[in-house]
């Protein structure tokens, strides 16, 4: 945005987030003590939310309902992320086909289910954290439950196998923009698939090809987020196999590194799409063909925080002087800052960066987001080199066998 030529203003709530952007972006350290700057803007004025926690939803709702043009989320969407039962029934209702849902308070009631009806489940903790069983009779998961139960309400999901595919688009209040966007991500830490499941390690997006599976998943969701007042990005991770489509868990919120990967695509750049998100009349954007590759680049003590693992952060960040301007384009900064006049990590997570590449093929875009990596020099740097793989073996050409997505 400031690259855009607007004014920015950014706020953290977290105290051990101080430090990121600082040097780089203006800071308010009370966002509340600048809403009359964003209202003497006008219609040129926004706030943009990122997170479903907190309530920050209802925020929202009430800061839209004093006058302001909030982009972001809702106390709606925060429901959708947030309480996974809630969504699975509502999608139910809704006509979609979901995976049987089994709803817990307590692990003692899920390990008497899973001993009654041993199989593969799922298990996710609402507002966060899951575990994928690997046993066809539940074994390994009811030993997590016993060992380790989750502290609050959770469900134990049927596996599923097939294409994990998610399907986003943005909503502006009355309707959802198009087009809408298709996005395969890979959370597991490390290549094929192994180790802890982070928030993101990578994706593959386009906004080539999502119209049918649009209609089936997301469009009938229109007239309640529009009774809602959403503003914002709404997205709905669905596992896809010659049975059809099932529809797993919402993102109600610009997720990380998602804002970025699109950011490649979108091609009028994030002050127009923002000024869209606040036209009622809005139907659409202007979006490029091909396919975006984003690959996240992680320092420690990611896939933890710094509230688990006492790891330093302000490690340098060196970039490849012969690197030109488009390139550096395609490098999108998460958690960092400046230090004696040097990039610098910062921040809770390790969430470093986002390097992206686009191409008409997946092996292109790959490619290019490969190289641009290669030329950022950061101590203790991981990050996967497999992003896009499993798409070009085979998976891309099984959803478009199954009929489930256009030719991308």
């Amino acid at each position: 945005m400031l690259g855009e030529g607007h004014e920015v203003r950014i706020a953290a709530s977290e105290a051990l987030a101080q430090d990121t952007m600082a040097g780089m972006v203006p800071r308010t350290d009370d966002w509340r003590s600048e809403l009359d700057w964003v209202r003497a803007s006008g219609r040129d004025g926004f706030m943009l939310f990122e997170a479903v926690s907190e309530g920050f939803g209802a925020l929202q709702d009430d800061l839209r309902r004093d006058g302001f043009q909030v982009v972001g989320g809702s106390s709606f969407g925060d429901r959708l992320e947030n309480d996974r039962a809630f969504a699975q029934r509502l999608l139910t209702e809704l006509g979609l086909q979901v995976a049987p849902t089994h709803e817990f308070t307590r692990a003692a009631e899920a390990l008497a289910f899973i001993a009654a009806d041993p199989g593969r489940y799922v298990l996710k903790v609402n507002g966060g954290g899951s575990y994928v069983g690997q046993l066809p009779d539940g074994s390994d998961l009811a030993a997590l439950l016993e060992l380790r139960p989750p502290s609050g309400d959770f469900i134990l999901q049927d596996h599923l196998s097939g294409v994990e595919t998610g399907v986003g688009a943005y909503f502006n209040g009355h309707r959802f923009l198009r087009p809408a966007c298709l996005d395969w991500e890979e959370k597991r830490f490390f290549p094929g698939g192994l180790g802890e499941l982070t928030g993101e390690m990578g994706t593959v997006a386009t906004f080539n090809g999502s119209d049918r599976l649009f209609e089936r998943t997301l469009a009938p969701l229109e007239p309640l987020l529009r009774e809602a007042g959403h503003v914002g990005w709404v997205n709905l991770n669905c596992m896809i196999n010659e049975a059809g489509v099932w529809p797993l868990e919402f993102t109600c919120r610009f997720g990380y590194p998602g804002y970025a990967v699109l950011s490649a695509l979108q091609t009028g750049g994030w002050g127009d799409l923002l000024r869209r998100l606040a036209d009622r009349d809005s139907t659409g954007f202007p979006a490029a063909p091909g396919y975006s590759l984003g690959i996240v680049l992680t320092t420690p003590p990611f896939p933890y925080s710094r509230q688990q693992v006492n790891e330093p952060v302000g490690l340098p960040i060196l970039i490849d002087p012969a690197l030109g301007a488009e390139d550096r384009r395609h490098i999108y900064w998460g958690e960092v800052g400046t230090a004696a006049g040097r990039l610098v990590t910062s921040g809770l997570y390790g969430w470093t960066a986002v390097v992206t590449g686009t191409g008409f093929t997946i092996e292109e875009a790959r490619e290019h987001a490969l190289r641009r990596a290669r030329a950022l020099t950061i101590p203790d740097v991981r990050y996967r080199l497999d992003i896009g793989e499993r798409l070009v073996r085979g998976d891309l050409a099984e959803l478009v066998r199954w009929g489930l997505i256009n030719e991308c």
